[in-house]
């Protein structure tokens, strides 16, 4: 059996160290004390087995989100059996002390928490503003395609009239061609006419130069 004396600094007053202290000392079967220093520090005081004292030592440098022990100075010596538990040792104003610190922690736990609120209802308002945007601009897009599909059946319907007016014209060419071609054939008829009426002519006027012996 030995006694472990510890003097632990950095930031283990008010923090709930004591308390991890007492669990731990228990849970090994030591007694002792632990008490907070007027010098900010907090000293241990602990009887029991070499090796759970051991164990002990390296267990009480904690460091966690309240808690960061930043050096431990620790003596050996005998046992004395002055406890018969382990237990906190707290100061006449300490309990006010404990009290006025655990508002200022729910102060602070509190205006945390608003702060959290208020970043994200900034951060949802931020979202909606971008969804609004995205909205909107899909909306433009939208818009924009109606508009191209109306182009592009006014483009359609123009070249329906296109071809319509490509067909009437087809059309008029045909029909000029036929009245070209029945033209022809008249004019073609009427020359014929003529050159057989001319010949026939010219006919007679030669028998009748010859009848007078002109020829």
């Amino acid at each position: 059996m030995k006694r472990l004396t510890a003097y632990v600094s950095g930031h283990v007053q008010r923090t709930g160290y004591r308390a991890r202290v007492v669990d731990l000392a228990r849970a090994l079967g030591l007694r002792g004390t632990v008490e907070n220093l007027d010098d900010g520090r907090v000293k241990i005081t602990a009887e029991g087995d070499d090796d759970k004292l051991r164990w002990f030592e390296d267990a009480i440098d904690i460091k966690n989100a309240l808690i960061s022990v930043s050096s431990i100075e620790t003596v050996y010596s005998s046992t004395m059996g002055d406890f018969s538990n382990f237990y906190k040792v707290v100061g006449p104003d300490e309990t006010d002390s404990r009290l006025d610190t655990a508002a200022i922690q729910l102060k602070d736990l509190i205006g945390a928490v608003n702060n959290m609120n208020n970043n994200l209802g900034g951060k949802m308002d931020v979202m909606i503003q971008k969804q609004d945007r995205m909205l909107e601009k899909q909306d433009q897009m939208l818009e924009k395609q109606d508009q191209m599909l109306e182009k592009q059946d006014q483009m359609l319907e123009k070249q329906d009239q296109m071809l319509d007016t490509q067909k009437e014209m087809v059309k008029l060419q045909h029909h000029l061609l036929d009245e070209v071609k029945d033209s022809r054939r008249d004019l073609k008829t009427y020359l014929d006419r003529r050159f057989e009426k001319l010949e026939g002519e010219v006919g007679e006027m030669r028998f009748a130069l010859k009848a007078k012996g002109i020829i």
